[in-house]
């Protein structure tokens, strides 16, 4: 992998919907997030793309404001509540620490992701101004190497006898069920009062049309980049994981939770798509 790598196109496509979201949907916006844009640098054209298409793409779209929305309120929560580090697993162009300074630098703050893709993204930060904090911690992990992210991770200075906020989004599909436990098993042994938020994909069975067969054609397309969905979870299967894991306390929010905190007073009707869902789980 060359050292300064490009991100993948689904960080990329993440990055610039939630720049459309407050470019086409109306105010109030679920997240206020331009500068992930910024960092991609996309052609003039962008928004002609067809995965950009303002109508066709409304419920992916709230659901990714919707789901770094309820992270960062999660994590602004556990820092009010005394919680001091915060572990984003496979960060891709996340924006939390230059939007959210206010929050970000009263925490240890640590980013996972591939090397090329942290060095390319620390490259573009410089260019666009950011200077780097001592409070934010790159930490490059070759997961097709094998290298362990918890290795790295308590090399990059991380206390595993303080308490955390972990959180995993857009990964637990593209990972075996014997993975996710693996995975689940180690921030099951961080500090009592750490806290983790990971989104997982419901089997198609529990989507109605016409979402079905759109989550179908994405499934689709991602196996023909060669980027497979390997992984999905019933809620009740998930929280059985995450309690066989060693959480003490294991919860589902869903789509229909989403919607009611966040969407509910909206006049346009814009909601997140069914299909993923987050379990939130403390030790």
């Amino acid at each position: 992998m060359p050292h300064t790598a490009a991100p993948d196109s689904t960080a990329v496509r993440v990055a610039l919907w939630r720049a459309l979201h407050v470019q086409v949907d109306a105010a109030p916006h679920v997240l206020e997030d331009e500068l992930g844009m910024q960092l991609a640098a996309p052609d003039v054209h962008w928004r002609k793309r067809g995965d950009m298409d303002p109508e066709g793409t409304r419920g992916y779209r709230a659901s990714i404001v919707v789901r770094a929305r309820f992270i960062e309120d999660l994590v602004t929560a556990q820092a009010s509540a005394g919680v001091t580090q915060y572990v984003m697993l496979g960060a891709g162009l996340d924006t939390f620490a230059q939007r959210r300074p206010e929050i970000a630098s009263w925490l240890h703050l640590y980013e996972v992701d591939q090397p090329g893709t942290q060095a390319w993204k620390r490259a573009r930060l410089i260019e666009l101004g950011f200077r780097e904090q001592d409070w934010l911690r790159f930490v490059p992990v070759d997961f097709e190497a094998g290298e362990s992210w918890w290795t790295q991770l308590v090399q990059a200075g991380f206390d595993a006898r303080q308490p955390a906020v972990i959180a995993s989004t857009g990964v637990s599909m593209y990972l075996t069920r014997e993975a996710n436990l693996a995975t689940l098993r180690q921030i099951a042994q961080l500090a009592p009062g750490s806290t983790l938020a990971m989104t997982f994909t419901l089997p198609l069975d529990l989507i109605d049309e016409p979402e079905r067969s759109q989550h179908a054609a994405v499934y689709e397309r991602a196996r023909a980049a060669g980027t497979p969905f390997v992984s999905f979870f019933r809620p009740d299967e998930m929280l059985a994981l995450a309690r066989e894991a060693g959480f003490s306390e294991v919860s589902h929010v869903g789509t229909a939770d989403l919607i009611e905190q966040y969407f509910a007073k909206r006049s346009d009707g814009l909601k997140p798509a069914k299909g993923e869902s987050f379990l939130v789980a403390k030790v």
